[in-house]
Protein backbone atom coordinates (compact mmCIF):
# COMPACT_ATOMS: atom_id res chain seq x y z
CA UNK A 1 0.00 0.00 0.00
CA UNK A 2 1.57 3.30 -1.10
CA UNK A 3 1.22 6.64 1.34
CA UNK A 4 -1.20 7.69 -1.45
CA UNK A 5 -3.74 5.03 -1.12
CA UNK A 6 -2.87 4.70 2.65
CA UNK A 7 -4.26 8.17 3.96
CA UNK A 8 -7.98 7.74 2.54
CA UNK A 9 -7.69 4.50 3.81
CA UNK A 10 -6.72 5.51 8.13
CA UNK A 11 -9.17 8.68 7.30
CA UNK A 12 -12.26 5.55 6.46
CA UNK A 13 -11.08 4.48 9.89
CA UNK A 14 -10.93 6.87 11.81
CA UNK A 15 -14.80 8.18 9.99
CA UNK A 16 -15.71 4.68 11.19
CA UNK A 17 -14.15 5.07 14.67
CA UNK A 18 -15.78 8.22 15.14
CA UNK A 19 -19.30 6.97 14.24
CA UNK A 20 -18.80 3.97 16.64
CA UNK A 21 -18.28 5.86 19.52
CA UNK A 22 -20.81 8.38 18.70
CA UNK A 23 -23.61 6.82 20.48
CA UNK A 24 -21.13 5.79 23.23
CA UNK A 25 -20.48 9.34 23.83
CA UNK A 26 -24.43 10.54 23.62
CA UNK A 27 -25.35 7.80 26.15
CA UNK A 28 -22.88 9.26 28.52
CA UNK A 29 -22.94 12.57 28.01
CA UNK A 30 -25.28 13.62 30.70
CA UNK A 31 -22.25 12.06 33.14
CA UNK A 32 -19.93 13.97 31.36
CA UNK A 33 -21.82 17.23 31.94
CA UNK A 34 -22.79 16.89 35.11
CA UNK A 35 -19.34 15.72 36.07
CA UNK A 36 -17.78 18.87 34.09
CA UNK A 37 -20.70 21.36 36.05
CA UNK A 38 -20.96 19.67 39.37
CA UNK A 39 -17.20 18.01 40.25
CA UNK A 40 -14.56 19.58 37.77
CA UNK A 41 -15.33 22.89 38.09
CA UNK A 42 -15.91 23.08 41.85
CA UNK A 43 -12.70 21.27 42.37
CA UNK A 44 -10.88 23.86 40.21
CA UNK A 45 -12.57 26.58 41.60
CA UNK A 46 -11.57 25.80 45.16
CA UNK A 47 -8.17 25.33 44.14
CA UNK A 48 -8.10 29.17 43.54
CA UNK A 49 -10.09 29.84 46.60
CA UNK A 50 -7.53 28.19 48.70
CA UNK A 51 -5.42 30.68 47.51
CA UNK A 52 -7.38 33.76 48.32
CA UNK A 53 -8.79 35.21 51.74
CA UNK A 54 -12.80 34.96 50.62
CA UNK A 55 -15.43 35.52 52.89
CA UNK A 56 -18.26 35.04 50.43
CA UNK A 57 -19.65 38.51 51.14
CA UNK A 58 -16.56 40.13 49.43
CA UNK A 59 -14.66 39.28 46.59
CA UNK A 60 -11.82 36.92 46.90
CA UNK A 61 -8.54 38.40 48.18
CA UNK A 62 -4.98 36.67 46.58
CA UNK A 63 -2.80 35.88 49.01
CA UNK A 64 -0.68 32.75 47.49
CA UNK A 65 -0.22 29.70 49.96
CA UNK A 66 -0.57 31.69 53.25
CA UNK A 67 -3.81 30.06 54.09
CA UNK A 68 -1.58 26.54 53.24
CA UNK A 69 0.85 28.36 56.04
CA UNK A 70 -1.67 28.96 59.05
CA UNK A 71 -2.96 25.48 58.76
CA UNK A 72 0.50 24.16 60.10
CA UNK A 73 -0.11 26.36 63.26
CA UNK A 74 -3.64 25.63 63.90
CA UNK A 75 -3.82 23.26 66.87
CA UNK A 76 -7.59 22.88 66.53
CA UNK A 77 -7.02 21.68 63.06
CA UNK A 78 -4.36 19.61 64.43
CA UNK A 79 -6.65 18.14 66.81
CA UNK A 80 -9.40 17.81 64.14
CA UNK A 81 -6.96 15.06 61.83
CA UNK A 82 -6.07 13.62 64.93
CA UNK A 83 -9.45 13.12 65.74
CA UNK A 84 -10.14 11.95 62.88
CA UNK A 85 -7.11 9.54 62.13
CA UNK A 86 -8.15 7.65 65.41
CA UNK A 87 -11.79 7.33 64.70
CA UNK A 88 -10.90 6.01 61.16
CA UNK A 89 -7.81 3.43 62.91
CA UNK A 90 -10.69 2.00 65.16
CA UNK A 91 -13.84 2.04 63.06
CA UNK A 92 -12.42 1.00 60.04
CA UNK A 93 -10.98 -2.59 61.49
CA UNK A 94 -13.81 -3.25 63.56
CA UNK A 95 -16.41 -2.68 60.50
CA UNK A 96 -14.59 -5.07 58.31
CA UNK A 97 -14.68 -8.13 61.01
CA UNK A 98 -18.31 -7.43 62.03
CA UNK A 99 -18.82 -7.24 58.12
CA UNK A 100 -17.52 -10.42 57.82
CA UNK A 101 -18.96 -12.11 60.58
CA UNK A 102 -22.40 -11.36 59.84
CA UNK A 103 -21.33 -12.35 56.14
CA UNK A 104 -20.13 -16.39 57.29
CA UNK A 105 -23.16 -16.24 59.00
CA UNK A 106 -25.55 -15.09 56.59
CA UNK A 107 -23.88 -18.27 54.12
CA UNK A 108 -24.92 -20.70 56.50
CA UNK A 109 -28.02 -19.48 56.65
CA UNK A 110 -29.93 -21.63 53.82
CA UNK A 111 -33.29 -20.04 52.96
CA UNK A 112 -33.25 -17.52 55.69
CA UNK A 113 -30.65 -15.43 54.49
CA UNK A 114 -32.51 -13.43 52.12
CA UNK A 115 -34.77 -12.20 55.00
CA UNK A 116 -31.74 -11.66 56.69
CA UNK A 117 -29.97 -9.33 54.17
CA UNK A 118 -32.64 -7.49 54.20
CA UNK A 119 -32.60 -7.24 57.70
CA UNK A 120 -29.23 -5.97 57.66
CA UNK A 121 -29.07 -3.77 54.94
CA UNK A 122 -32.39 -1.63 56.51
CA UNK A 123 -29.78 0.04 58.99
CA UNK A 124 -28.32 1.59 55.78
CA UNK A 125 -31.51 3.52 54.66
CA UNK A 126 -31.74 5.36 57.85
CA UNK A 127 -30.60 8.91 57.52
CA UNK A 128 -27.51 10.17 59.35
CA UNK A 129 -29.38 12.43 60.97
CA UNK A 130 -31.41 10.46 62.67
CA UNK A 131 -28.41 8.19 63.63
CA UNK A 132 -26.35 10.74 65.49
CA UNK A 133 -30.03 11.62 67.94
CA UNK A 134 -30.11 7.64 68.33
CA UNK A 135 -26.54 7.73 69.68
CA UNK A 136 -27.62 10.75 72.11
CA UNK A 137 -30.12 8.71 73.44
CA UNK A 138 -28.44 4.81 73.18
CA UNK A 139 -25.25 5.81 74.64
CA UNK A 140 -26.45 8.35 77.65
CA UNK A 141 -24.16 8.25 80.86
CA UNK A 142 -27.55 8.38 82.81
CA UNK A 143 -30.29 6.39 81.20
CA UNK A 144 -29.22 5.37 77.76
CA UNK A 145 -29.89 1.72 77.00
CA UNK A 146 -26.57 0.47 76.48
CA UNK A 147 -25.11 1.25 80.37
CA UNK A 148 -28.41 -0.18 81.11
CA UNK A 149 -27.60 -3.45 79.04
CA UNK A 150 -24.25 -3.39 80.70
CA UNK A 151 -25.70 -2.69 84.22
CA UNK A 152 -27.87 -6.11 84.06
CA UNK A 153 -24.15 -7.67 83.94
CA UNK A 154 -23.14 -5.26 87.05
CA UNK A 155 -21.14 -3.50 84.85
CA UNK A 156 -20.72 0.28 85.31
CA UNK A 157 -20.98 2.14 81.82
CA UNK A 158 -18.60 5.13 80.90
CA UNK A 159 -20.24 8.49 80.25
CA UNK A 160 -20.12 8.24 76.46
CA UNK A 161 -20.69 11.41 75.43
CA UNK A 162 -19.21 13.36 78.10
CA UNK A 163 -15.84 11.63 78.62
CA UNK A 164 -13.28 12.43 76.13
CA UNK A 165 -11.87 9.32 76.03
CA UNK A 166 -15.07 7.42 75.25
CA UNK A 167 -16.54 9.59 72.89
CA UNK A 168 -14.74 8.55 69.51
CA UNK A 169 -15.29 4.39 71.07
CA UNK A 170 -18.99 5.06 71.17
CA UNK A 171 -19.11 6.76 67.34
CA UNK A 172 -17.11 3.65 65.87
CA UNK A 173 -19.71 1.21 67.92
CA UNK A 174 -22.47 3.32 66.62
CA UNK A 175 -20.89 3.07 62.85
CA UNK A 176 -21.33 -0.48 63.15
CA UNK A 177 -25.32 0.07 62.63
CA UNK A 178 -25.08 0.40 58.91
CA UNK A 179 -22.72 -2.29 58.09
CA UNK A 180 -25.78 -3.99 55.85
CA UNK A 181 -24.25 -3.22 52.71
CA UNK A 182 -20.49 -4.46 53.24
CA UNK A 183 -22.58 -7.56 54.78
CA UNK A 184 -23.90 -7.94 51.31
CA UNK A 185 -20.96 -7.54 49.59
CA UNK A 186 -18.87 -9.47 51.40
CA UNK A 187 -21.72 -12.57 51.22
CA UNK A 188 -21.86 -12.10 47.29
CA UNK A 189 -18.10 -12.69 47.50
CA UNK A 190 -18.15 -15.70 50.03
CA UNK A 191 -20.70 -17.33 47.43
CA UNK A 192 -18.48 -16.99 45.03
CA UNK A 193 -15.97 -19.25 45.72
CA UNK A 194 -15.27 -22.43 44.84
CA UNK A 195 -16.72 -25.77 46.60
CA UNK A 196 -14.13 -27.73 45.19
CA UNK A 197 -11.43 -25.50 46.95
CA UNK A 198 -12.81 -26.66 49.90
CA UNK A 199 -13.37 -30.20 49.30
CA UNK A 200 -9.14 -29.81 48.74
CA UNK A 201 -8.71 -28.25 52.31
CA UNK A 202 -10.58 -30.81 53.30
CA UNK A 203 -8.59 -33.59 51.44
CA UNK A 204 -5.81 -32.31 53.39
CA UNK A 205 -6.89 -32.54 56.84
CA UNK A 206 -7.50 -28.74 57.31
CA UNK A 207 -9.94 -27.63 59.41
CA UNK A 208 -12.49 -24.59 59.80
CA UNK A 209 -10.01 -22.11 60.89
CA UNK A 210 -7.04 -23.36 58.56
CA UNK A 211 -10.16 -23.14 55.50
CA UNK A 212 -10.96 -19.55 56.64
CA UNK A 213 -7.18 -18.44 56.40
CA UNK A 214 -6.04 -20.25 53.40
CA UNK A 215 -8.84 -20.18 51.32
CA UNK A 216 -11.71 -17.97 52.08
CA UNK A 217 -9.53 -15.07 53.17
CA UNK A 218 -7.23 -15.19 50.11
CA UNK A 219 -10.34 -15.45 47.31
CA UNK A 220 -12.52 -12.58 48.88
CA UNK A 221 -9.48 -10.45 49.59
CA UNK A 222 -10.62 -8.29 46.42
CA UNK A 223 -14.19 -7.35 48.16
CA UNK A 224 -12.51 -7.10 51.52
CA UNK A 225 -9.87 -4.73 50.08
CA UNK A 226 -12.45 -2.38 48.56
CA UNK A 227 -14.52 -2.38 51.52
CA UNK A 228 -11.24 -0.89 53.49
CA UNK A 229 -10.48 1.33 50.71
CA UNK A 230 -14.17 2.97 50.96
CA UNK A 231 -14.46 2.82 54.40
CA UNK A 232 -11.09 4.53 55.05
CA UNK A 233 -12.11 7.11 52.58
CA UNK A 234 -15.73 7.28 54.45
CA UNK A 235 -13.95 7.66 57.86
CA UNK A 236 -11.61 10.37 56.73
CA UNK A 237 -15.38 11.94 55.77
CA UNK A 238 -16.83 11.69 58.74
CA UNK A 239 -19.57 14.13 59.29
CA UNK A 240 -23.62 13.34 60.03
CA UNK A 241 -23.78 11.28 62.69
CA UNK A 242 -21.15 13.21 65.16
CA UNK A 243 -22.03 16.48 64.45
CA UNK A 244 -26.13 16.13 64.86
CA UNK A 245 -24.48 14.60 68.51
CA UNK A 246 -22.41 17.50 69.13
CA UNK A 247 -22.45 20.49 67.80
CA UNK A 248 -26.17 20.30 65.77
CA UNK A 249 -28.33 21.30 68.78
CA UNK A 250 -25.60 24.02 70.05
CA UNK A 251 -25.55 21.90 72.95
CA UNK A 252 -21.86 22.30 74.78
CA UNK A 253 -22.75 19.95 77.83
CA UNK A 254 -20.79 17.13 75.57
CA UNK A 255 -17.48 16.76 75.34
CA UNK A 256 -17.32 18.52 71.47
CA UNK A 257 -13.78 18.28 70.89
CA UNK A 258 -13.40 14.76 71.44
CA UNK A 259 -15.95 14.58 68.52
CA UNK A 260 -14.36 17.45 66.86
CA UNK A 261 -13.62 15.69 63.24
CA UNK A 262 -11.79 17.45 60.42
CA UNK A 263 -14.78 17.55 57.87
CA UNK A 264 -16.76 19.10 60.84
CA UNK A 265 -14.27 21.84 61.03
CA UNK A 266 -13.61 22.35 57.96
CA UNK A 267 -17.82 23.29 57.74
CA UNK A 268 -17.45 25.28 60.91
CA UNK A 269 -14.74 27.28 59.36
CA UNK A 270 -16.55 27.73 55.53
CA UNK A 271 -20.05 28.36 56.84
CA UNK A 272 -19.90 29.47 60.57
CA UNK A 273 -16.36 31.82 60.52
CA UNK A 274 -17.27 32.41 56.75
CA UNK A 275 -13.37 31.43 56.16
CA UNK A 276 -14.44 29.88 53.07
CA UNK A 277 -10.66 30.45 51.08
CA UNK A 278 -8.77 28.92 54.54
CA UNK A 279 -11.63 26.01 54.19
CA UNK A 280 -11.16 25.26 50.59
CA UNK A 281 -7.20 25.05 51.34
CA UNK A 282 -8.34 22.47 54.57
CA UNK A 283 -10.44 20.40 51.71
CA UNK A 284 -7.65 20.32 49.33
CA UNK A 285 -5.14 19.16 52.42
CA UNK A 286 -7.99 16.61 53.04
CA UNK A 287 -7.91 15.09 49.20
CA UNK A 288 -4.04 14.99 49.82
CA UNK A 289 -4.12 12.74 52.44
CA UNK A 290 -6.85 10.18 50.94
CA UNK A 291 -5.32 10.27 48.22
CA UNK A 292 -1.83 9.31 50.20
CA UNK A 293 -3.54 6.85 52.32
CA UNK A 294 -5.13 4.90 49.49
CA UNK A 295 -1.76 5.15 46.61
CA UNK A 296 -0.60 3.19 50.35
CA UNK A 297 -2.94 0.68 50.63
CA UNK A 298 -3.22 -0.06 46.50
CA UNK A 299 0.83 -0.79 47.37
CA UNK A 300 -0.21 -3.00 49.90
CA UNK A 301 -2.81 -4.73 48.24
CA UNK A 302 -0.08 -6.19 45.39
CA UNK A 303 1.33 -8.60 47.95
CA UNK A 304 -1.96 -9.18 50.08
CA UNK A 305 -4.96 -9.42 47.20
CA UNK A 306 -5.52 -12.29 45.12
CA UNK A 307 -7.12 -11.48 41.61
CA UNK A 308 -8.23 -15.22 40.33
CA UNK A 309 -6.51 -15.19 37.05
CA UNK A 310 -3.41 -13.50 38.12
CA UNK A 311 -0.18 -14.62 37.71
CA UNK A 312 1.34 -13.89 40.94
Amino acid sequence: MTAATGAPVRARRRGAAWREARPALLFLSPWIIGFLVFTAWPMIYSAYLSLTDYDVINNPEFIGIENYVQMASDEKLMLALANTAIFTLLQVPLYVIVSLVLALLLDRAGRASGFFRTVFFLPKMTPPVAVGVLFLLLFNGQNGLVNSVLGWFGIDGPAWTTDPAWVKPGLVMMSLWTVGASVIILLAALRNVPEMLYESARLDGAGFWRQAWSVTIPMISPALFFIIIVNTIAGFQTFDEAYTAFFGSGNTTYSNDAALFYVIYLFQQAFGFLNMGYASAMAWLLFVIIMVVTAVQLIVSRRLVYYEGEER
